[in-house]
């Protein structure tokens, strides 16, 4: 076997994908001159460095389970003037993460809260920090079936471990208190520990209604806001807005 042919089997035995495919290239420049030994290796393992970053980037998003693929910049925030463009900015610049704060975002339903919980969620999965996306509805039906299951303890490690969990559309769903009390189980124990970002279309006041138990809301709003941002979305909805812009267009 040539020393090229075993060169290229070595280089996909490391999965060095990226020399591999640029090798016969890199070996004519320096053939020619027009690149030194050095500098073809160097640009090679940083070809190398950069390809395998990409993918790691792939897999942690991949992981984190979110709904639909939105950056920030897909964000419309002239459609929203109510929401402060600099305050989402700098939590996309996961400051928040560093401090163990927890996000809040609340607004009717179709303002965006999710694009934006996603969006931030995404920023934080290309940084390599890990990151798990679930309904609230999926959530506590995961914890409820634990629970039964008895292993409840496993469940709650499980959704522990993650630098940001991001709760969608909590709001929706009445709780008893002993469901309640699961959810409440799961936010004390990352309590100052990781970041919990939750949407919801209620006030905190409306917050009882849902887990009826005033004292333990209170306690559950306790551990949510003691290090935390609110964004409160007051607009219109991003689902009807073609039919406002039809509206308009007729006057």
């Amino acid at each position: 076997m040539s020393s090229i042919n075993v060169l290229m089997n070595n280089l996909e035995k490391l999965k060095l994908f990226k020399i591999k495919e640029n090798i016969n290239s890199y070996l004519d420049m320096m053939a020619d001159g027009v690149k030194t030994p050095m500098d073809a290796f160097s640009e090679m393992i940083q070809m190398e460095v950069n390809h395998k970053e990409d993918l790691a980037i792939v897999s942690c998003v991949k992981i984190a389970n979110f709904p639909f693929q939105r950056g920030i910049q897909d964000f419309d925030f002239s459609f929203q003037p109510s929401l402060d463009k600099n305050k989402v900015m700098d939590l996309a610049s996961l400051r928040f993460l560093e401090k163990t704060e927890n996000i809040i975002i609340c607004g009717t339903p179709g303002v965006g809260k999710t694009h934006l919980a996603v969006a931030i969620g995404t920023e934080a999965a290309k940084q390599r920090y890990s990151v798990y996306c679930i309904s609230f509805h999926d959530l506590i039906s995961q914890l409820r079936k634990a629970k039964y299951e008895n292993r409840l303890e496993a469940r709650i490690k499980w959704f522990c471990r993650y630098r940001l969990l991001i709760l969608d559309e909590l709001g929706y769903e009445k709780m008893d208190v002993d469901t309640a009390n699961l959810f409440f189980n799961l936010i004390a124990k990352r309590y100052e520990k990781s970041s919990t970002l939750i949407t919801t279309n209620l006030t905190f006041s409306k917050w009882p209604e849902v887990f009826g138990d005033p004292v333990l809301t209170n306690a559950l709003l306790d551990r949510l806001l003691h290090h935390s941002q609110v964004l409160n979305i007051n607009g219109p909805s991003y689902r009807l807005k073609d039919q406002l812009q039809l509206m308009t267009d007729d006057d």
